[in-house]
């Protein structure tokens, strides 16, 4: 890879993909956001990613940490990056 070290991403980690309830298309910050799939970093990325890009932002992933590219809650920008990056790893 150039010199460069790529961090090693477990994607068969377990996680779930969570929403936010939103009202006018916008996270509700007085509630709590709800389980809708649960699976591998995997399939919560690509269930993800099948939502439509206008909604995206009401999604998150959470999963155990794996420093340093992996919180335990991944914001839909973080989402977004790590689905370009498994082309990779």
């Amino acid at each position: 890879m150039g010199g460069v070290s790529v961090s090693k991403v477990d994607f068969s980690a377990p996680a779930a993909l969570h929403k936010w309830p939103s009202l006018g298309n916008q996270r509700r910050p007085d509630r709590e956001s709800y389980q809708v799939s649960q699976g591998t970093l995997d399939d919560c990325i690509s269930a993800f990613m099948e939502k439509p890009a206008p909604t995206r932002h009401l999604y998150d992933i959470h999963t155990a940490p794996q420093p340093p590219l992996v919180t335990d809650i991944l914001s839909p920008e973080h989402v977004l990056e790590l689905s370009r990056l498994r082309e990779y790893l």
